[in-house]
């Protein structure tokens, strides 16, 4: 049983999760390994290992799991897939085979009832929030009264499971304010409506004391509940496993180095020809 770390850059995916008719990065991992003949007689192994999708198949390595399925559009610098994986299956070989978006940078040897999802003791998110004009102090203020246990539910679509431990901090960084969220797990679309709440009262928009109305015991929906914030300025940071000691493998590491340098020249040009747009319209 072998773990990988993975590192992605989710805007052209619909998703970590396999799906049918539209790219994931779960599909593009299995059809790496496939190619490079992991899943040769593979057992499927039990169905809460296998991805839920009717028509996906059973073709997965024995063992096969993930940290977390990330939304549309989110990318990760640390989602990990754990397998029996041959002893030649490094993570540059990995990367031999998968598309230049995604990228194996680590690997780590594990118990043979390792499981990916299950044995992750905490997740890390970062989200990029634009917020020129936004209120640090304000900001500051709402993560700290969302940070500790409290009952998400106001903030999830999930019925169960919402009760978790925040810890968040924040940092400026020129127009942006990065939010880092850690927690032992999120429930669906926690880090997002949770970012969303932190912009509304960092705006002005909305008073500390939402918060506490959000945290209640009530079930607060239309105009009173909380928005879903875009998905793109969220990172999948980190997810920790105590008992794992990753490796990083230096030529995955170079590749990985060189794949998102490239992309993010490619977005910051993209970005400079949107901007020489917005001038040309003042």
């Amino acid at each position: 049983m072998r773990a990988f770390r993975i590192a992605y850059d989710g805007r052209p995916y619909f998703g970590f999760q396999r799906q049918p008719d539209v790219p994931t990065v779960e599909d593009a991992l299995l059809d790496a390994l496939r190619d490079l003949g992991v899943l040769d007689g593979a057992d499927p192994g039990p169905a809460c290992s296998r991805p839920s999708t009717d028509d996906a198949g059973d073709d997965v390595p024995t063992g096969y799991a993930a940290a977390g399925r990330t939304d549309a559009g989110v990318s990760a610098r640390s989602q990990t897939v754990a397998f029996e994986a041959p002893d030649w299956l490094t993570p540059a070989a990995f990367n031999a085979e998968l598309p230049a978006a995604i990228r194996a940078w680590a690997a780590a040897d594990a118990p043979a009832d390792f499981h990916a999802t299950h044995d992750a003791t905490r997740r890390t998110y970062r989200y990029h929030l634009y917020g020129p004009t936004l209120d640090d102090d304000r900001v500051r203020a709402a993560l700290d009264a969302l940070t500790g246990e409290g009952d998400f539910h106001n903030l999830t679509t999930d019925d169960e499971g919402t009760v978790r431990t925040l810890d968040a901090d924040c940092a400026r960084d020129g127009d942006f304010i990065v939010l880092t969220l850690s927690a032992d797990g999120f429930a669906r679309h926690m880090v997002r409506r949770i970012v969303a709440l932190v912009r509304a009262v960092g705006s002005g928009e909305s008073g500390l004391d939402r918060i506490d109305r959000v945290l209640g015991p009530d079930s607060l929906d239309g105009p009173a509940g909380v928005p879903t914030a875009p998905a793109t300025p969220l990172v999948l940071a980190d997810v920790t496993y105590p008992d794992l000691s990753f490796e990083p493998d230096s030529r995955a590491v170079e590749s990985a180095r060189d794949v998102f340098e490239k992309r993010r020249i490619e977005a910051a040009t993209a970005a400079r020809v949107v901007g020489d747009l917005c001038d040309w319209t003042e």
